[in-house]
C-alpha cells in the first residue's frame, strides 16, 4: 500500500483555523506561531492540489472542498482521540502535557486557584491555561476545541462531543439597596417604583439574562427596559449606589462580597427558580481526569462559596448546594 503524504500536523492545523475562523485563533489554539500553522495550511494544500480556504474573504470561509475534507478530518481526528484515551491507563502525570480550561468569571479569584492547585500536584508535568469568560463564551470555546474542560451554566440544547457534569445548583435571588425602607418588596411593589428604582438587567445576549427574562414573563411581571448590563459588578454597584434593583444568583452575588454591606438579598418572589453550574469536558478527555477535576472543583466551590455563603445568609441553605456526582459514582 502506498504511504500517504499527509501530515498529521497539517490536518490539525486545518481543522483548528477551519473551527476557529481565523488564522491567527486556530495558531493559538494549537500553541503554534501564525507562521508555523500558514505553512502547514500551505503544504495539506499543495499535497491536495486544491485551495481549502479562501483567504480572500474576511471572515476566513471553507472552500467546498475544504469542508468536504473538514467533515472528514472531524472524524478522523475523533476516532484518533478516542483510541489514545481507550489506552492511557491511569498514570496521568506521565501522559497529558497540556489541559486548556474555560470557567465562569465568578470562580477567577479562589476556585480557579485552588483547582490549579489540585490539579497540579497530581499531574506536575502538565501545563495548564487557564481562561476566564462568560457561560456562553465557555460553551463557544469548547465547541470549537479552544478548550479542553469548561465550567459554565449548564447548556440548553445539545452539544455533540462534549460531556456534561452537574456541579452546583445556584438559585436567583432579589438583590434590593439596603437604603429601601422595609422589608424585601414584592415584585408588584417594585413595578409600582419602576420610574425611580428601575430593574437593572443583564444583557440578553448571556444565558443569565435569557433565563432571568423567561422567568419573569412567566410570572407575568413587566419592567421598563432602562439599563442592562454584560457584568454583575456593574450592576451590584450601581444597585448599592440605590439606583435600581436587580434579579441575580446566590454564586454572582456572592462574588461581589465589596457591595454586600449596601445590599439586601433574599428569594425572589413567587416560585423559585435555580440554573445548574456544570463541568462540562470534551469527550475525547479520559475519564480519570474527568474525576479528578470534578473531586477538585467540588472541594474548591464547596469550601471557598458554598460554605462561606451560607454562614452569612442562613436562608440558602438547602437552596445553594452541590448536586450529586455522577462522574465519580461510576456513570458517565
Amino acid at each position: 500500500m502506498e504511504r500517504s503524504p499527509l501530515s498529521l500536523k497539517w490536518l490539525e492545523a486545518f481543522q483548528a483555523v477551519a473551527r476557529c475562523g481565523t488564522l491567527r485563533d486556530g495558531a493559538d489554539s494549537l500553541g503554534v506561531s501564525i507562521s508555523t500553522a500558514s505553512h502547514h495550511l500551505t503544504c495539506l494544500e499543495t499535497a491536495l492540489g486544491t485551495p481549502l480556504l479562501d483567504h480572500g474573504r474576511r471572515p476566513m470561509r471553507l472552500t467546498p472542498a475544504g469542508e468536504t475534507l473538514l467533515r472528514r478530518v472531524d472524524e478522523a481526528m475523533w476516532l484518533l482521540r478516542m483510541g489514545v484515551s481507550d489506552l492511557w491507563s491511569g498514570d496521568l502525570a506521565s501522559v497529558v502535557r497540556l489541559l486548556r480550561i474555560a470557567h465562569l468569571e465568578d470562580f477567577d479569584t479562589d476556585v480557579a486557584p485552588a483547582l490549579v492547585q489540585h490539579l497540579s500536584a497530581a499531574m506536575p508535568r502538565c501545563d495548564f491555561s487557564m481562561l476566564s469568560r462568560p457561560s456562553h463564551e465557555v460553551i463557544e470555546l469548547l465547541e470549537t476545541e479552544q478548550v479542553d474542560v469548561g465550567i459554565a451554566a449548564a447548556m440548553d440544547r445539545e452539544a455533540p462531543g462534549l460531556i456534561e457534569d452537574a456541579i452546583l445548583r445556584d438559585p436567583f435571588i432579589l438583590v434590593t439597596p439596603r437604603s429601601l425602607p422595609g422589608p424585601a418588596p414584592d415584585l408588584t411593589a417594585l413595578q409600582g417604583q419602576a420610574d425611580a428604582l428601575p430593574l437593572l438587567r443583564y444583557s440578553r445576549k448571556q444565558q443569565i439574562g435569557r433565563r432571568i427574562e423567561a422567568q419573569l414573563r412567566r410570572l407575568g411581571a413587566r419592567f421598563p427596559q432602562r439599563m442592562e448590563f454584560e457584568s454583575t459588578h456593574a450592576i451590584l454597584a450601581m444597585v448599592a449606589a440605590g439606583r435600581g434593583w436587580t434579579i441575580t444568583t446566590a454564586l454572582t452575588f456572592a462574588r461581589a462580597q465589596r457591595y454586600h454591606g449596601e445590599l439586601c438579598a433574599a428569594p425572589v418572589p413567587g416560585r423559585a427558580f435555580s440554573r445548574t453550574i456544570a463541568l462540562i469536558c470534551r469527550e475525547d478527555l479520559p475519564a480519570p481526569i474527568r474525576a479528578l477535576i470534578e473531586t477538585g472543583l467540588r472541594g474548591a466551590v464547596q469550601r471557598q462559596i458554598i460554605d462561606q455563603t451560607i454562614t452569612r445568609y442562613p436562608w440558602l441553605a438547602g437552596r445553594f448546594e452541590m448536586l450529586a456526582s455522577e462522574t465519580n459514582a461510576g456513570s458517565t
